[in-house]
């Protein structure tokens, strides 16, 4: 059986989906200023789907994108976790590191914590070398967090392949978070 792992932060809960996540999740989905820097606003539909493929992967790999919970209100707040991308990148094979707050959560450290955790996961709990962030150029509030990580920015941009090549959102920097060897 496979353990599912849910990071834990002072203030926040990195854990499995439920589905009385899935409404709040929606209406984030569906919010035009939270769904900015993407393609499109998701339906209803689109979001229940997108919430229980990060809740199937979590079951098949014990980790993943997960739900945020505050934890003082138990308030689902978001998610942030790891994924490994489906579209052929220019830095494939990868895992990514992404978060979608809702605009309640904003300017209270939440993403940065949160992104902390799932860092501190991937290169503690699975070994990896290296972790990716990307979005769009135009994208600065994530581009800020992937700082405050301490992720670096790789020189060259890159057009998305999941977007057609006139899309404004298309062109793509990534950030990248390496592990740290220490000398004992």
């Amino acid at each position: 059986m496979i353990q599912i792992h849910e990071p834990e932060t002072a203030r926040l809960r990195l854990r499995q989906w439920r589905r009385s996540d899935y409404p709040c999740f929606a209406r984030l989905n569906a919010d035009p200023e939270t769904m900015r820097f993407f393609p499109t606003t998701l339906t209803t539909a689109e979001s229940n789907a997108l919430a229980q493929r990060c809740h199937d992967f979590i079951e098949q790999r014990g980790w993943g994108i997960w739900a945020v919970e505050e934890k003082a209100s138990k308030t689902f707040i978001g998610f942030t976790g790891l994924h490994i991308p489906t579209h052929e990148l220019p830095f494939s094979p990868c895992v990514e590191i992404a978060w979608r707050l809702t605009k309640s959560a904003w300017g209270k450290g939440f993403a940065t914590e949160a992104a902390r955790a799932a860092l501190t996961f991937a290169f503690a709990q699975l070994a990896l070398p290296e972790v990716v962030s990307f979005t769009a150029v135009s994208n600065i509030p994530s581009q800020r967090v992937m700082q405050r990580l301490g992720m670096e920015r790789d020189p060259q941009t890159f057009g998305h392949p999941g977007l057609p090549s006139c899309h404004p959102l298309r062109e793509h920097v990534v950030y990248r978070a390496r592990q740290v060897q220490v000398d004992s």
